[in-house]
């Protein structure tokens, strides 16, 4: 073969290989923290939720046409409940805590969204005929039953099934109001860790989300026997009552928890999730076979790299977004990529009063920025991520705190003390401050910079007095995943008072982007 030959041949080989990892997908398919994902088809669209616990609006509602590119268009509610714990009143709050794992279901026409909240000891359904628009109709009843499955059968019965270890099956009644009168509780499988380990320890089996294929049931579970890793375990059965039979599933790189969903063209996947450090539980899809009755999951048993499915174009503004605080009539008054960190007191933020901005309030005296309200939050993403943003300071007052956080338990902030009249730029991490710079202006340009990558879990913070020119102020956040938050790094606009309420900072922009 001639040299000229041989070099067009290895050109088109490279070239071919390029186009087949361009026009292919990677996992994880969203760098950010959206876990406990419970997904349904509906024709040709996707629909999934998450936990997002004690920030509200809660348990966003996530949309595809491809499995791949998602976008928020909707919460299942704005408030959970109106309790301290929820509303940070009282030296109280619902850190790690609110509502947890979901489970979204379409039955005969409506959306169904059910959640639970040791916070309220309670389960909570919600229904909608438009699942983008609402209104969203709400039904509570206790007890709070621990990562539970919906399960509409085809019978017109509806259960509930969960557990830990042990896995219970409730029959509910026909309007959903609660568990079904003269019924109690059935345990379908007394051991469901069994498959994974004999051994006593570790994560008992939880997780529970209930399908039903070619006439079969078939239960995903996760458990983490001791010493080992996250681990998918199913259990199948002809009748939804049991008995049971079980085996592991999957077992690669702690990649599990989630369930089962099928394309329009019939391939099947498994959507499932991985603990990541600091920017939190990232979802993964893995392909899925049919051997013998039994979902396969994984090729060669292991978590592929990329997948024949359209490529991402990005979480932005899908499921983060810049904001310039400007709305048109219509529009909703905030991104649906943006949380509050609790309740919000509604009374005490606008983006109407000063068009443009976005207006925080202070209302009361709080001693923690963990524990003031109205702090606005939206998920860090990785591999790298920063966000900057623009305030006008001129109606602070003293004792007056405001500014740009990195939000999880060891959270870092930089922004804006007023003292004695004086206003400083400060970098803290946690409660104590690394370093503070006399400001002589009412207009400040505050960033901080995400560094996932590996596992880096590291923050940068930096101002600029003039929107152009950059300069790092205290010192690099280590940050890290804490169970008492039990939630990714979040970016947070924040202003509080510690010493008199009725100040007010105004926010002119956010802005993300996917580098440092």
């Amino acid at each position: 073969m001639k040299k000229g030959t041989v070099l067009f041949s290895l050109l088109l080989t490279i070239l071919t290989i390029a186009y087949n990892v361009k026009g292919q997908t990677v996992n994880p398919i969203i760098y950010a923290d959206v876990p406990d994902l419970s997904m349904i088809r509906v024709g040709d669209t996707y629909y999934m939720s998450s936990t997002t616990m004690h920030m509200s609006p809660g348990v966003p509602i996530m949309k595809s046409k491809d499995l791949v590119n998602w976008k928020i268009v909707s919460y299942a509610y704005d408030v959970l409940d109106s309790v301290d714990e929820l509303n940070l009143n009282n030296g109280k709050s619902a850190y790690g805590a609110g509502s947890w794992a979901s489970s979204i279901r379409y039955h005969n026409g409506t959306y169904y969204v059910s959640t639970f909240a040791k916070t309220t000891n309670k389960t909570y359904i919600y229904s909608t005929n438009n699942i983008e628009k609402g209104p969203w109709k709400k039904i509570s009843f206790e007890p709070s039953l621990h990562d539970h499955s919906l399960f509409f059968d085809d019978d017109g019965k509806v259960y509930m099934i969960n557990g830990g270890g042990k896995i219970f099956l409730r029959e509910l009644q026909n309007d959903l109001s609660g568990v079904k009168p003269g019924t109690k509780e059935h345990v379908v499988i007394q051991n469901a860790s069994l498959p994974a380990s004999a051994e006593r320890g570790g994560l008992p089996a939880e997780g529970s989300q209930l399908f039903k294929v070619n006439g079969k049931y078939y239960l995903f579970n996760i458990s983490w026997p001791s010493g080992g890793m996250r681990t998918v375990i199913i259990h199948r059965s002809d009748k939804i009552g049991g008995p049971y039979q079980g085996r592991v599933a999957f077992q690669d790189k702690g990649v599990a928890q989630g369930g089962l969903i099928s394309t329009p063209k019939g391939d099947w996947y498994a959507y499932l999730f991985r603990d990541f450090g600091a920017v939190g539980r990232i979802p993964y899809l893995v392909p899925v076979k049919w051997e013998d009755g039994w979902p396969v999951i994984g090729e060669n048993g292991k978590v592929p790299e990329t997948l024949s499915l359209p490529p991402s174009k990005g979480i932005n503004p899908g499921i983060v977004a810049s904001d310039e605080f400007s709305r048109k009539k219509g529009e909703p008054k905030l991104h649906l990529a943006w949380q509050w960190n609790h309740n919000p007191d509604n009374r005490l933020w606008s983006v109407k009063e000063r068009p443009g901005y976005l207006r925080l309030k202070t209302g009361r005296i709080d001693t923690s920025i963990l524990f003031a309200r109205n702090t606005l939050t939206q998920r860090t993403f990785g591999p790298k991520s920063s966000a900057k943003t623009c305030l006008d300071l001129k109606n602070m007052k003293d004792g007056d705190h405001a500014g740009l956080m990195m939000l999880q338990k060891n959270y870092g902030w930089i922004g804006i003390k007023v003292e004695n009249g004086r206003k400083y730029l400060v970098m803290h991490e946690g409660n104590r401050e690394i370093e503070r710079i006399p400001l002589k202006q009412n207009k400040i340009y505050l960033k901080v910079g995400c560094d996932f990558v590996e596992k880096a879990d590291k923050a940068y913070f930096s101002y600029s007095l003039n929107g152009l020119s950059w300069l790092k102020i205290g010192s690099l956040l280590n940050m890290s995943y804490t169970l008492p938050h039990f939630m990714g790094y979040r970016f947070g606009l924040f202003n509080y008072a510690t010493k008199m309420p009725e100040g007010s900072v105004d926010f002119d922009f956010f802005r993300i982007d996917k580098k440092l």
